[in-house]
């Protein structure tokens, strides 16, 4: 089976995450994108975001490393839903409250380039309910 082409994407998005080259990693998010900065906690549009990873970099002490182990993708038309095995780490954070292997999920649409662009960014997952 073929991989799909959202896996690279994704795999170049963890790449800037992990390098802190945040002005890079904005190129995969919509412009109206949510992302899930904790349970409980959005950052919504590419500014705030932008700024969301700044600081989970600094409250991870500029170490942390994301790589998605599996994914499984579902897709229709211009809209595909991902799900994937997150791995974190970070060796210079010892007491964060926060899981370091989380089931994420992601919704991408394609734009009018025919790019996959994220909408909504959750790599905390199901876990997101329990704050509800």
């Amino acid at each position: 089976m073929q991989n799909h082409e959202l896996e690279q994407v994704i795999k170049i998005a963890d790449r800037a995450i992990n390098n802190e080259d945040f002005d890079h990693l904005m190129e995969f998010y919509s412009e109206e994108a949510t992302l899930v900065v904790k349970p409980g906690t959005f950052a919504k549009g590419k500014e705030e975001i932008r700024r969301a990873f700044i600081a989970i970099a600094e409250y991870f002490n500029h170490s942390l490393i994301v790589n998605q182990e599996k994914m499984a993708i579902i897709e229709t038309g211009d809209t595909a839903l991902v799900m994937a095995k997150a791995q974190l780490s970070a060796n210079q954070k010892d007491d964060s409250e926060f899981s370091m292997e989380r089931t994420a999920t992601y919704v991408f649409k394609k734009d009018f380039t025919g790019t996959w662009r994220c909408i909504i960014d959750n790599s905390y997952g199901a876990e997101i309910i329990e704050e509800l």
